[in-house]
């Protein structure tokens, strides 16, 4: 077990990860994401959990997203071969009858942008969701396969 990700919030972090686009900012002890700024109501979601295992045939992102229909999550691939996945969760409605006791469940806006290595087949990814769990799938284009040359031996 590694030290690191005790450092970083009790999380694996990416930031040794050369493909993440999440940074870790030393000053506020929080991450942030490059792109469009994030207010601090939705800091919480940010940080949406996310694996990523590579396969000998693709690569596969696993998000858990509980309470989030597949209409309010949107996956794009951007020119470089950046894989963004957003989307929102709508705070519920307040009625002014109801006594809040605790709320800790978060809502706002998510985004987390990871940098897909040059075998990606971009062109070919998928995307499904099932009991909350966001499963997308990039392909990977084979390598070539390296020659084999018989060498003769003298002697």
């Amino acid at each position: 077990m590694s030290l690191i990700p005790s450092i970083f919030g009790g999380r694996r972090s990416s930031v040794f990860d050369p493909f993440s686009f999440d940074l870790w900012d030393p000053f506020t002890g929080s991450r942030s994401v490059s792109g469009p700024s994030i207010s601090s109501e939705t800091a919480a979601f940010v940080n949406t959990r996310i694996d990523w295992k590579e396969t000998p045939e693709a690569h596969i992102f696993k998000a858990d997203l509980p309470g989030i229909r597949k209409e309010e999550v949107k996956v794009e691939v951007e020119e470089g071969r950046v894989l963004q996945i957003s989307g929102e969760r709508n705070r519920e409605q307040e009625e002014k009858s109801d006594k809040w006791h605790r709320v800790e469940r978060s809502s706002g806006r998510f985004l987390r942008r990871f940098g897909l290595p040059e075998n990606a087949k971009v062109e070919e990814v998928k995307a499904s969701m099932e009991n909350g769990v966001l499963t997308i799938t990039v392909p990977k284009k084979e390598g070539k396969k390296p020659a084999i040359k018989s060498v003769e031996i003298s002697g």
